[in-house]
Formats: C-alpha cells, structure tokens, sequence
C-alpha cells in the first residue's frame, strides 16, 4: 500500500505549487492511470512516490512504514534510498537505456539495487541474475534479441527493454512516466496490453502517466486526474466521463469513447 499525505512541491523559482496538497492511497492491484494536461504535476507525481523528487511538505508511506518526506529523503543514507527504489520498477518516456549495450546487459542494470557498487562496476553477474534477465527478456517477447544492441531496435522494441528492466529488479511496484508517448497507437496499445498482463500475473500495483484517454479507460481499474497540481478526480474508468475530462483538460473532447463532440 502507498498513502500520499499531502503533498506538495514547489520549484525554486515558481510562485505555483507542482503539486498542491495531494492525498489518495494506492493498493496491491490497483491498476492506475493518471491523466493530466502538460504541466499539470503528473511527472513530478510519479518521481515523489519512488523518491527521484523531494517533496516540499507532505509524505509518502509504503506499508505504513517508510514516509518518503523532506526530512527522510535528506537525512536518509543512500542505501536506504536504494531499498526503497529497487522495490519500485520504473519504465521511461525516452527509454533511459545505454545504446551501445546489449538488451541483456540493458536489462542487467535492474538488478543493481540489490549488488554492491564493485560488482556493478566491473560487471559481474551471477548464475542467477543472468538466468533471471534472460527469462525476463522472453516475457517481454525479446529472446531473439538478448545479445542485440539497443540503438539497432525499434521504439517498442525499446520500451519491452525498459518494462524488463524495471521487472528484473522484481518490484511490488510498477511506476510508468508517460512510457508510450513516443510511441504510435499500435505500439502503445500492445505495450499497455503486456503492461497489463504482467500486472496481473506478478500482482503488483502499477501507477502509469498517460496522454491517451482510450488506453487509460481500457486497461485501468482506476483513474487519477490531476489539474494544476490538485487532484480532481479518483475513481474507476467508467465514472470519468465527458464532465470529468473537460475539467481535467479544460477543452471539450471528441474521443471515441465519448462520441465525436458535444
């Protein structure tokens, strides 16, 4: 479970707030997407919850345990930080991934939370970290490929990288920062559709920023709104509808699943 208390953040230099005030609680299984315009605090969201962002006041608690606040993350050790973040598996908008690597050794990184700075540093895997990423790989549908370089594939291609990469570290949380906005609507679909079995096999909580409407309203259980760094809407798919999208977008929509127009 994550509970968010209030949380807000304010960057130096800005008069308004990223975010202002948030509270909401996720569970195990929750299936969350969170919509937003441009701006409207979704990246920063997502970068609180794993600890990337320090928030200016308010928390986030895993298991009623670990509240990533200012004065956790500042006073914290790096160690403890690594403890918290290899839990949460992290998938990038631009990939975040070294080109001229290999995907396996791409999808390698994902367990450096849980080795030592001189085992990572020179390299070194076991047995079992090895035999772990290649299977990852093939769930992703990327066997062929484990001694490929990643700047030779294509952008999905790309991203089932950054999902088996983020799912080696064996997270209980899956994080997605705008992870198909790149990417055209086929190739968004099939990546939210494996998104979502593997979601659904591992049992984990997934919370994704997205653009696109339709794949928030086909694969979420939940929807999460946010305008201007408050939230404003926190339900399933099916009750966010011509209203709620208007007053998260403030533009009236002509989405398929509202029909063409008003």
């Amino acid at each position: 479970m994550i509970e968010i208390k209030n949380l807000s953040v304010l960057y130096a230099g800005n008069t308004a707030e990223s975010l202002s005030n948030v509270n909401v609680t996720f569970n195990k299984g929750d299936f969350v997407c969170v919509l937003g315009k441009s701006g409207a605090g979704k990246s920063t969201f997502i970068r609180c919850i794993n600890g990337l962002q320090i928030p200016t006041s308010g928390e986030v608690c895993i298991d009623g345990k670990v509240c990533l606040d200012p004065a956790y993350v500042s006073m914290a050790k790096e160690e403890q930080l690594r403890k918290v973040r290899r839990e949460m598996g992290m998938i990038f908008q631009h990939f975040n991934l070294i080109p001229r690597l290999s995907v396996l050794q791409n999808v390698l990184t994902g367990t450096f939370g849980y080795r030592s700075s001189f085992k990572n540093l020179v390299g070194w895997f076991t047995k079992e970290e090895l035999e772990l990423a290649n299977r990852v790989i093939a769930e992703v549908g990327l066997a062929e490929m484990a001694d490929r370089r990643v700047e030779n594939l294509s952008g999905g291609q790309k991203q089932r990288v950054g999902i088996a990469r983020a799912l080696v570290q064996q997270p209980r949380v899956l994080l997605g920062d705008e992870p198909v906005a790149s990417l055209d609507p086929g190739t968004s679909n099939r990546i939210f559709s494996l998104l979502k079995e593997m979601h659904e096999r591992l049992g984990l909580l997934t919370i994704i920023n997205v653009h696109d409407i339709d794949l928030a309203k086909r694969y979420a259980t939940r929807i999460v709104a946010l305008r201007d760094g408050e939230l404003i809407f926190d339900g399933p798919p099916e009750e966010f509808t011509e209203e709620e999208y208007y007053a998260t977008y403030g533009s009236k929509s002509e989405n398929s699943f509202f029909g063409a127009g008003i």
